[in-house]
């Protein structure tokens, strides 16, 4: 009679993290959303490592699944793949460093996931309240909007900003130094000036200047620059989230840019204008203009219908606000911000325009909306103009391109120069 089967022991923690090539952070978060069961042992937790296995196999089929046209060039050779140590996307879900990006923008500040996105320390600034880095002095200030002030009236917004970032580089003397620490202090003052020399709407123009400003959060900050609503406390944690949520996301054009430059070894400041220059683009940090005017039409009584049809003839084929390749379903930082604006009183036209507009693509591309959709409802919602999201866009992802440089400052320089291979073009 053959012996029965031993069965196999149970395994760690820190074990079955080993085997799924995860730290212990993402794996229990895949037990908090049921995905892998835990079991409490005197000696700490153990699980099965039969169902650990079949945890494995789904998840390297779920890969080996997942679709190719974002990681290939259309001849089928494969993009270049960049090791990054902060945002990834997990089981349709988005992490900055296994924190779940829905939960930091629900629960923390800007403040407090920007500085921990910058240094990898968390609660180094001290109570929710403070600001740590996040200030520019005002006689800085006052120059560099000296600067901004002289464009042309038909600069935007986004336009002032990216003078004011050449402004700011001017203006400090150790620009030049790649030191970690004096990379950080750069890059959350540099945030700060980006806020602050835009003009205010609506509200006295020292609101905008030293002593108030100082004590206000960005969010807080930002919020009279791109609306002359009073503020409200849905619509600023709304926009507080929007910020966290739009910190990072993979390797987008603009991480990409922000890392080319970073690998030449460019000052921070040459690192955020590449960033920024790629970000200013309608398939990019731009996405969100036309969401707004595709939303703020359904709201003002069109038939979506009518709209997504117009859309789609003057964006060449392209449904704003719809799709990202990156997630097989939903965009979560969509569903995050949507989700925050339902409990805003003022946002209920908006948040109606996004569902009717939802429900008719949904049923016809099964494609979700995504975060530049999202963006734009805030802005309609809180009677922004409709380059608002543009705005919000640079003021977060400027943190996001800063964690990527300092990651990239310290490997190999000129690692990402690529080798251009002659292929003329057809006649």
């Amino acid at each position: 009679m053959p012996d029965r089967p031993t069965e196999l022991p149970a395994l760690t923690a820190e074990q079955t993290a080993e085997r799924l090539g995860v730290k212990l952070e993402t794996l229990y978060a895949y037990v908090a959303r049921g995905r892998l069961t835990r079991v409490r042992t005197p000696s700490g937790s153990a699980f099965d490592p039969l169902e650990v296995e079949r945890f494995a196999a789904t998840r390297r089929q779920r890969s080996a699944a997942a679709p190719s046209p974002a990681r290939a060039h259309s001849d089928g050779r494969p993009l270049m793949v960049i090791d990054t140590a902060f945002a990834h996307i997990d089981d349709g879900e988005l992490f900055y460093r296994d924190r779940n990006v829905v939960t930091l923008a629900t629960e923390e500040t800007f403040e407090a996931v920007a500085h921990w996105a910058l240094t990898g320390v968390w609660g180094e600034q001290g109570d929710g309240d403070a600001l740590g880095g996040f200030q520019v002095p005002s006689d800085t200030v006052t120059r560099v909007r000296a600067v901004a002030d002289a464009m042309p009236k038909t600069a935007t917004a986004r336009d002032r900003q990216q003078v004011a970032v050449t402004v700011f580089a001017t203006l400090d003397p150790i620009r030049y130094s790649l030191d970690p620490l004096t990379v950080v202090t750069a890059t959350e003052s540099l945030v700060a000036g980006m806020v602050e020399v835009l003009p205010v709407l609506g509200r006295p123009a020292e609101v905008g200047g030293a002593g108030a400003a100082s004590t206000a959060s960005v969010a807080a900050r930002l919020w009279p620059r791109l609306t002359a609503r009073p503020e409200s406390p849905h619509g600023l944690r709304a926009l507080s989230a929007a910020l966290v949520l739009l910190l990072d996301h993979d390797i987008a054009i603009s991480t990409l840019a922000a890392r080319a430059a970073a690998s030449a070894r460019a000052n921070p400041y040459a690192v955020v204008t590449a960033g920024l220059g790629a970000l200013d683009s309608p398939l990019h940090g731009n996405a969100s203009r036309a969401a707004y005017r595709m939303l703020a039409r359904v709201a003002a009584g069109e038939h979506p219908e009518r709209v997504l049809a117009d859309m789609m003839v003057s964006d060449v084929g392209v449904i704003p606000g719809f799709g990202q390749v990156l997630y097989r379903g939903a965009d979560p930082r969509a569903l995050a911000l949507l989700d925050l604006l339902r409990a805003h009183p003022e946002a209920t036209a908006a948040v109606d325009a996004v569902d009717r507009v939802a429900a008719v693509v949904g049923a016809r591309t099964r494609a979700h909306p995504n975060v530049d959709l999202a963006l734009a409802a805030l802005a309609l919602a809180t009677g922004m103009p409709d380059d608002a999201g543009e705005v919000v866009f640079a003021v977060a992802r400027t943190v996001g391109l800063m964690v990527h440089a300092l990651d990239e400052y310290s490997r190999r320089p000129l690692r990402l120069r690529p080798v251009g291979r002659y292929s003329p073009s057809p006649s």
